[in-house]
């Protein structure tokens, strides 16, 4: 792991992401880049939405005071810190500072979303979760020390997802992790039967190449089995495959991947098919 993005906004939420971002710099010798996007707000701008440069730039110092102050902990003592201000947010432009600077991961405090906020507004977690083509770490509570040992990854066994396995292998490898593989069986459409469902995981890990043990969750919905399976196995960290779909089909078949980001209490991990 060479290099970490951690968007912040100065808020509770993010420095938890970011204490957790410096465990991993510290931990594997990566270089963290910290991200902060500064809104233009309306208000100060004219009719026609321009913005003088002397106002810009006076935003610009302002910005990087508190950005400075922000950045001033202990624990990044000794760590490589990048700071990098955008002026405007727009939240595919995390992805392509991550593909730019060939990060190995974003990390992002989230406070989760319920009810028609998470339908029609979501969190700005969830937009870059939804967008980036780079894992995503998220993470709810107060983490001191992050070393997760044991990752769950719940994984659909369709071709697709055979990336997204890969990588999940690779950062339970990383961190040094027990690696729990599960496949949620729910009733309905999608459900199989035991000997289905492995013949189904058998031919899944054929293709990839690897010899992994499978635990079949039976439960009413893949959010709920995934998260009832990690409080069973006590999981420090949940690895999911997202779409990232967006618009419409965002809006009316969802995501399980954000889903389980925003409720679960345990850091999320989200690996973009």
């Amino acid at each position: 792991m060479k290099s970490i993005i951690v968007p912040v906004d100065f808020s509770n939420q993010s420095e938890k992401a970011l204490k957790v971002a410096a465990s991993l710099a510290k931990e594997h010798g990566a270089e963290l880049l910290v991200l902060h996007m500064l809104e233009l707000s309306p208000a100060i701008m004219g009719e026609s939405g321009y913005i003088s440069q002397e106002q810009v730039v006076h935003l610009i110092k302002i910005g990087e005071k508190r950005f400075t102050d922000f950045l001033n902990k202990p624990y990044l003592k000794d760590i490589k810190v990048t700071p990098v201000i955008k002026h405007y947010k727009v939240f595919s432009e995390v992805n392509e500072i991550a593909e730019k600077h060939k990060a190995d991961l974003i990390v992002m405090g989230s406070h989760g979303a319920d009810g028609l906020q998470e339908i029609f507004i979501g969190s700005n977690t969830e937009r870059v979760v939804r967008t980036s083509d780079v894992p995503v770490l998220v993470i709810k509570g107060d983490v001191e020390d992050f070393q997760p040992r044991t990752f769950v990854f719940a994984s659909d066994f369709e071709e697709e997802s055979l990336p997204a396995l890969k990588k999940a292998k690779e950062m339970a490898d990383l961190l040094k992790s027990k690696f729990h593989l599960v496949y949620i069986n729910t009733p309905g459409d999608e459900f199989l039967s035991t000997g289905d469902a492995y013949d189904k995981i058998s031919k899944f890990l054929d293709a990839a190449g690897m010899g992994l043990q499978v635990e079949i969750y039976n439960d009413y919905t893949v959010e709920k089995g995934v998260l009832n399976y990690c409080d069973k196995v006590s999981a420090d960290l949940i690895g999911i495959p997202t779409h990232g779909r967006r618009g419409l089909s965002h809006f009316f078949m969802g995501s399980i991947g954000e889903d389980i980001a925003n409720h679960s209490e345990a850091p999320v991990i989200t690996f973009k098919i």
